[in-house]
């Protein structure tokens, strides 16, 4: 998609506008919401503008918040952390997206904004989970979402569960973002569904004062589009091809059916739309060693809020930072096994949280990763899959890698043939995992002794772990952005400076997970943003 080009307005007073408010706010999800909400706190008249019917990739999420320094629901639960220990953990996660003074703040706040989502409906509960998983089942509510618990990390900040999921399921995202709508529109933001920003308005010198978007008048047009969007949005995940060409659809529609708006915005512009991990182009541009990955979001994620900063004037960074989730437990019998690239060597702690083996895997392994377990660990991990003992959707991918996507070897020599490696480096692979198993030695990653076993004796099964695995599709979410001045987010300008009047915040924007991710970390970045966004705007 090209990079639309703004519309200037010589006399903004006399100019036609369908519509104005103090602040209008682009996009639905997390930013968007906590924007309008913290911006009608203080007072303002909220106008929020929405491709589809709101929620964005918040609501197809496992709803899970990233929280810590104490939140009530960690005392709840009966966990001790302070801000200092979750500044020292994520400041090895986050290095140098943000500033030190802005992850501190985002620190220190943290616990007041969990408090201020559960003043708002959001429910989180203090039931902890008692293992380490991706994703706890139902009856749990608070986790380890991160890599808390394995080296260097927990060497460098004691370990504490600040994954707050919230309730309601699988895929609960739905109700976190819920409640923070009913709050909205209780404090009288407007919601402009099914409006499509394309582009924004300027005055003589260069102020944003508005915006341009498309809105459906028929009701029929508006239903179908929406009936198609939330089939898109469904079977993304398991036939990305055809929620492509139902995407198409809704295009279509909205260039057949729409007509031309504008909205006047007296003392600002939020961008909230998300990534671009829905855009080939830009994905091709900016990401592309991540181009064979499954893209995860909505089909809002188009970059579009990206490209509207840049249209006038705003400056981006971190374009090259994506996030790859390979995680390989649950069940977490295959995390005891060994990951291995296409040269037959180990390359990352299988227990690392699945984002930072996505980045080993992609950034310096060309995106080729190998798990290797033997007979035991594949009995241990049919026993772990039975159900009841998952989430539906980690129980389906074990399943699948199990019986779909594992082959057999009966040694090492033939496991290294099968795969096409070395056979030489495979053997010193397997020695060296062995002794560090048997505590003979350090794992050089950090691997815990009892999260390992001896694997001596074949047959061994290898299972495809890639990026572009058919079988075991690896999610890819783009984690760069507008610049923001981070104290006010207001988006920087290419020329030094800021754009007049704009704003930026969750995935449109550089923030807090642009470096690195973990489980929460988006959601609560979106949060910390959108606020911040609001607040500077508003006043």
């Amino acid at each position: 998609m090209s990079r639309p080009s703004p519309l200037v307005v010589e006399d903004v007073e006399h100019a036609q506008w369908d519509d104005a408010a103090d602040l209008v706010v682009v996009g639905l999800g997390a930013a968007g919401v906590s924007a309008a909400i913290e911006a009608c706190d203080r007072g303002a008249e909220v106008a929020v503008l929405e491709r589809f019917e709101g929620g964005g990739a918040t609501a197809i999420s496992g709803g899970v918040f990233y929280g810590g320094g104490g939140t009530h629901i960690q005392k709840e639960a009966g966990v001790d952390d302070t801000v200092e220990n979750m500044y020292q953990y994520l400041s090895m996660e986050v290095q140098d997206a943000v500033s030190e003074e802005t992850l501190r703040d985002f620190c220190e706040t943290s616990a007041e904004t969990v408090r201020w989502l559960t003043d708002r409906g959001v429910p989180f509960y203090g039931n902890l989970c008692p293992v380490k998983t991706s994703y706890p089942t139902n009856e749990y509510h608070l986790y380890f979402s991160g890599n808390e618990t394995v080296p260097p990390y927990s060497e460098h900040a004691a370990p504490a569960p600040r994954g707050h999921r919230t309730d309601g399921g699988a895929f609960p995202g739905a109700n976190f973002i819920e409640p923070l709508r009913r709050t909205a529109l209780a404090q009288g933001a407007r919601f402009k569904l099914q409006a499509r920003v394309e582009r924004l308005i300027v005055d003589r010198d260069g102020q944003v004062v508005g915006a341009e978007y498309c809105e459906m008048p028929s009701r029929r047009w508006r239903e179908l589009h929406a009936r198609l969007h939330r089939l898109e949005t469904t079977v993304a995940k398991v036939a990305p091809a055809f929620a492509g060409r139902i995407r198409a659809g809704c295009d279509a529609i909205e260039a057949k059916h729409s007509v031309v708006r504008r909205i006047r915005c007296r003392r600002g512009l939020v961008l909230c739309a998300g990534g671009f991990v829905f855009n080939k182009e830009m994905v091709v541009e900016y990401v592309p060693d991540f181009s064979s990955g499954l893209p995860l979001g909505t089909a809002g994620d188009d970059g579009t809020g990206i490209r509207l900063g840049q249209s006038v004037g705003g400056r981006v960074e971190k374009m090259h930072r994506a996030s790859a989730w390979r995680f390989l437990y649950p069940p977490n019998a295959f995390a005891e096994g060994m990951l291995i690239n296409g040269k037959g060597e180990r390359f990352a702690n299988e227990f690392w949280y699945g984002s930072k083996i996505g980045e080993a895997m992609v950034e310096a392994n060309d995106g080729i990763a190998t798990l290797i377990i033997d007979a035991r660990m594949k009995r241990l991990a049919r026993a772990q899959t039975r159900p009841g003992k998952l989430q539906w959707f980690q129980r389906g991918v074990a399943l699948m890698n199990l019986y779909f996507n594992c082959k057999k070897a009966g040694d090492v020599l033939a496991l290294a043939k099968m795969l096409d490696v070395p056979a030489e480096a495979l053997q010193n692979t397997f020695d060296e995992y062995n002794a560090a198993a048997r505590g003979e030695r350090p794992d050089r990653f950090g691997k815990d002794p009892t999260s390992m076993a001896v694997m001596s004796d074949g047959p061994f099964y290898a299972i495809d772990c890639s990026l572009g695995s058919k079988r075991h599709l690896c999610a890819v979410m783009t984690l760069g952005g507008l610049a923001v001045d981070e104290k006010t987010g207001q988006v920087r300008s290419e020329n030094g400076g800021t754009v007049p009047r704009l704003y930026a915040a969750g995935r449109s924007a550089v923030g807090v997970c642009s470096r690195q991710y973990v489980s929460g970390l988006s959601l609560a970045d979106c949060v910390y943003s959108g606020r911040r966004a609001a607040r500077h705007a508003a006043r």
